[in-house]
């Protein structure tokens, strides 16, 4: 992997260096945070506040190559308009939960929305990263182009680290033309009927771009060439749900907004990444299934250790992803050759350990 140290430093740069730097030495905690839209997600950050948002703007954007790089506390709404002004997006669908967002949040939490099954998570849009490390360094890794593949990894790596790595000073996307037709489908399926059906039909060349399944009723969107996606309604069948509707139905289960996942008082919501063929949960709660049958939503009051373990015994993992203690076990527990990598990625990037300490596991 290739990675290059920057070559002209912002002043912004240059003072967050010296922070950084001086937080080492007298080996306080930072707080990395940007628009705080998604501090509920992780274990409950710790530390002295690092205001991130000082940090914005486009740094360049090439629609003819499908990539922009933006700086971490850039408005996730305001290069969203910037892409949608060229018939373009971020495929992965990244949710906001809340008009701060900003892009190095988005990137940092790794969360993805419904297209994510067909178009790929969030780490699999960053091309190319400029960090400043716990050493007070800034680093690059990847590029600015889709072809450049030196260091991708490591750019990929950053995605879903809740800054605990790095302060994410730039990122380079790629970004895809918006599908030229939609259309979203609506079955009156129970789950075992839902789960079997999505699952044949994501083994066929179908445009399926996104599905939701709750409460009875399964919801399909078809995303592509208007002929394909023609053709694929009048294969499946079903309800043809109107497109105004549709819009806000997706726009819903990307923010969350959708009625089963209010929570109630004492209630959480847990997180529940299995393979697409995994069986029901047989867990008690609302359920809700995305992706596929990838992704399972659990909301009620479900035993913390029942989860885990049902979600390890399906081949899978769970996150307490709302509610809950957010001091206790968050995260699936790791093996222990998982946690050691885990533990030797935090100290190669941030050996002091003063970002964001303790937001994955208590130890790290």
């Amino acid at each position: 992997m290739r990675w290059t140290m920057s070559e002209a430093m912002t002043a912004i740069e240059h003072e967050w260096a010296e922070r950084v730097r001086a937080a080492v030495a007298d080996k306080r905690a930072l707080c990395l945070r940007a628009g705080g839209t998604k501090d509920f997600y992780g274990r409950a950050p710790a530390g002295e506040r690092f205001d991130l948002r000082a940090n914005a703007g486009v740094v360049s954007y090439e629609p003819t190559e499908l990539v922009v790089t933006v700086r971490g506390g850039t408005p996730l709404a305001e290069l969203e308009a910037l892409l949608a002004g060229q018939n373009q997006f971020l495929a992965c669908e990244p949710p906001h939960f809340g008009a701060a967002a900003t892009v190095g949040g988005a990137v940092a939490a790794g969360l993805a929305g419904p297209r994510r099954a067909s178009a790929g998570a969030v780490r699999d849009f960053v091309l190319g990263v400029k960090i400043l490390d716990g050493r007070g360094e800034v680093l690059n890794f990847g590029g600015r182009v889709m072809k450049n593949v030196a260091g991708y990894d490591l750019s990929r790596l950053i995605a879903g680290s809740l800054g605990t790595l790095g302060i994410l000073l730039e990122v380079s996307l790629k970004v895809l033309p918006r599908p030229v037709a939609e259309r979203t489908l609506r079955f009156a399926l129970d789950e075992a009927d839902a789960l079997a059906r999505i699952n044949e039909w994501g083994g066929q060349p179908l445009p399926l771009s996104a599905s939701w399944w709750c409460e009875g009723g399964l919801h399909l969107r078809l995303s592509g060439a208007e002929a394909a996606v023609r053709a694929a309604a009048g294969r499946l069948g079903g309800e043809t749900v109107d497109a105004a509707a549709a819009a806000a139905l997706w726009q819903d289960v990307r923010e969350q907004r959708a009625g089963p996942f209010r929570l109630a008082a004492g209630e959480t919501l847990w997180r529940l990444a299995l393979p697409s063929t995994a069986p029901a949960l047989a867990l008690p709660g609302r359920q809700l299934i995305e992706w596929g049958g990838g992704l399972r939503w659990l909301a009620g009051t479900p035993e913390p250790a029942a989860v885990h373990a049902r979600a390890a015994a399906l081949g899978g993992h769970a996150t307490c992803f709302r509610g809950g203690d957010r001091g206790g076990a968050v995260f699936q527990p790791l093996s222990a050759p998982l946690a050691v990598i885990h533990r030797r990625l935090k100290h190669a990037f941030d050996p002091a350990g003063v970002f964001n300490p303790g937001r994955f596991y208590e130890d790290f």
